[in-house]
């Protein structure tokens, strides 16, 4: 392992098991390769998203930390900034991307997006103006995400 990324992705693994379990996020290095890592958001307390285990995939390249990774939702998501194949438009992820970011603080703001959207640049035009113009029946789609995460991961665990 001598990469910049290969050394930076194990420093950002060391911190991760170091921080607080409570942070409601967890990402691991896939088996097979440190530049594919699975990650899990919980959604936030006393939120639309409570309660939810998201499931996550994150793709990262030789030009890490100089580049960010590819970021996308395994679980279903209604959200105005998740495109439907689970794609997030995020700023830090696009234009907005530092070398300072590491895997936390990606899975971090990706978490606090859930329940701050953005609905002027929205990715999913649906929700964006659900969120805008029916509140209650974005909280109602929302909870059924929730509900269906909770399915998704009872299948995995049966699983395995």
């Amino acid at each position: 392992m001598n990469s910049n990324a290969e050394r930076r992705l194990l420093k950002d693994l060391k911190k991760l098991q170091n921080e607080d379990s409570s942070s409601g996020i967890t990402a691991t290095p896939d088996e097979d390769s440190l530049y594919r890592w699975k990650a899990v958001i919980f959604g936030p307390d006393d939120t639309e998203w409570e309660g939810g285990i998201f499931r996550l995939i994150l793709e990262f390249t030789e030009d890490y930390p100089n580049k960010p990774p590819k970021v996308k939702f395994l679980s279903k998501m209604f959200h105005p900034n998740i495109y439907n194949d689970g794609s997030i438009c995020l700023d830090i992820l696009q234009n907005m991307w530092s070398p300072v970011y590491d895997i936390s603080s990606i899975l971090t703001s990706i978490q606090s997006l859930l329940c701050d959207p953005n609905t002027k640049s929205p990715a999913n035009n649906e929700a964006a103006e659900m969120y805008s113009k029916n509140y209650k029946e974005y909280v109602q789609r929302v909870k059924e995400v929730v509900e269906f995460s909770l399915q998704d991961d009872e299948e995995d665990v049966a699983m395995n």
